[in-house]
This record gives structure tokens, sequence and C-alpha cells, in this order.
């Protein structure tokens, strides 16, 4: 399918407010009048984490739907710590982003810590109101076999010396791949990383996650798809406790691949999401 120059350039921006009051910078593209998809980040990142997916020609038949978590990019940053700890609250947030973009049956896609926020949306609002959904080295509980122990950054991330700060969210990002990106692509993930507000950092690990209710209640489509060499989530365990939960659930490994298969093996991620989307939205 050709793709325009325009179609491809051409971003919408506007702006949510959740719940709380937290505003919410929300990123529109592709075709309008497509399938929607809402993309959901994960720690540190941003709707830049998704650049490859939004200039992607595969894509671009679909409603790309992306936005910046609360305390990340441009969305507000709360600095009380039970912004960050109730999982309620970003449920409320996607809720609100796919009722403000009037989102009809999206494919949710939610990386790493994005894909957590999927699951507490799922608890508190059902499936009803989505086709289905993807997690991508997606974060199934934060519990300690689930999760590849790196105790020093975790720590240095929560560190009120900036220099050790800044050095953790360099060393967070590094692990993030196998394949190492562009230096172009990595540095302007950096800066991105750099936004992200200390207190959601220091917060954000103790956030409540309701797989049982949210992903073992859902009767919607599901894949997850990891990195087979992922090295801030055990693929393998995650993928154990998910499908214990819902044994519906469809996965796949990519062999080469880190905790960022959709920037590490572009191509192929965005092949298997149309084909997801167009299986979830059966003509």
């Amino acid at each position: 399918m050709a793709v325009s120059v325009v179609a491809l350039a051409s971003t919408k921006h506007y702006t949510v407010t959740a719940p709380d009051g937290v505003t919410l910078a929300v990123q529109e593209s592709g075709d309008p009048h497509g399938p929607a998809v809402v993309f959901v980040h994960g720690l540190l990142g941003s709707h830049l984490s998704w650049d490859a997916q939004m200039s992607s020609p595969e894509l671009q038949r679909y409603r790309l739907i992306t936005y910046d978590l609360r305390g990340h990019g441009l969305s507000g940053k709360p600095t009380n710590a039970d912004a960050y700890t109730d999982g309620r609250h970003w449920a409320d947030d996607l809720a609100a982003v796919i009722a403000a973009s009037d989102a009809r049956g999206p494919v949710l896609v939610g990386w790493s810590l994005g894909a957590a926020v999927i699951t507490n949306y799922l608890a508190a609002y059902g499936d009803e109101r989505i086709a289905g959904a993807v997690y991508v080295g997606g974060v199934i509980e934060l519990r300690p076999e689930l999760i590849a122990p790196h105790p020093d950054v975790y720590r240095d991330l929560a560190s009120p010396d900036l220099k050790t700060h800044l050095d953790a969210e360099r060393t967070f990002l590094t692990l993030c791949f196998e394949i190492q990106p562009d230096p172009i692509t990595f540095q302007r993930l950096l800066a991105n990383a750099a936004l992200a507000s200390p207190q959601m950092q220091t917060a954000v690990l103790s956030m409540t996650v309701a797989s049982a209710e949210g992903l073992g209640s859902t009767h919607k489509p599901l894949m997850l798809l990891y990195g087979a060499r992922d090295s801030l989530v055990n693929a393998e365990h995650s993928i154990a406790r998910a499908t214990a939960l819902n044994p519906r659930i469809r996965s796949k490994l990519y062999a080469q691949a880190g905790h960022a298969p959709f920037i590490e093996e572009s191509d192929r991620f965005d092949r298997d999401l149309s084909d997801f989307i167009d299986a979830a939205n059966p003509r």
C-alpha cells in the first residue's frame, strides 16, 4: 500500500485530563478512519518510544494513538507518591485517553510498565471497549521472580544525587536493548528519560498490579511478545505466569532481541502487530 509523505508526517496533538486532575499529552497519526491502536510506553519513556511505529508504512492504515504516561514526557508530574503507587490511577488515565479520543474498539499495545497499565485498565474497566491487547516485554507482576535483579540500578534511580540518578537512567536504558539503537535514537531516548519525574521513579516500583482481575478475566485476544535476551524482565517466567492466569494468551519470543523488540526488530514487530490488529478487527 502506498503511503504519502504527508500522511507519515501528520500528527495531531491534544491533552486529556485524568479523573485526579493530571494532564495527559496525547498524539495521533496514521489513518484517522482506520482501526484504532493505543500505544502505552514503559518506564522512563514517552510517545517518542514508538517513533518507529509512528513512521512505519506497515502501520499507516491504522489510527495510531500515543500518550505520555503520568510522570513522563509532556504529561503532568504529580509529586505525591499515591499518584504512582495506586495502579487504578494509571488505569483511569488510559480509560480517559480512550474516551476522549473516541477510539472505537482499539487494540492496546503496552511496553514493559505499559503492559501493567493495561492489566490495571482491564481489571477496572473490563474488555468490552477494546478489541484486544499486545504486551511487549510486558511486566505481568512486580514480583522478584518476574523482574531481572538490578538492585543497584533501581536504587540509583531514586538517588537525590543528580549525577548518580542520571547515570542510572543511562544504565537502565542500555539494559533495554540487546541490539543497541543508533546513537541519535539512543541519545533522544536518554534525554527522554531525563524528563521523567523523580518522585515517579521512586514510587512506581510499588505500583499495584491487579493481574488476576485484569489478565485473568479478559476474553479478548491477548498476545505477549518478548525478546529472548531481555535483561529487565524474565520472559519465560512472565509468559508462564500470564498463561497460568489466562490460558487463552498467545506468546512469541524474538530470539535475538532484548527488552524492546519493537525497536530492535521493528519491521518484524510491525508485521506481527498488523496481523494481530487485522485478526482482532475482522471485516
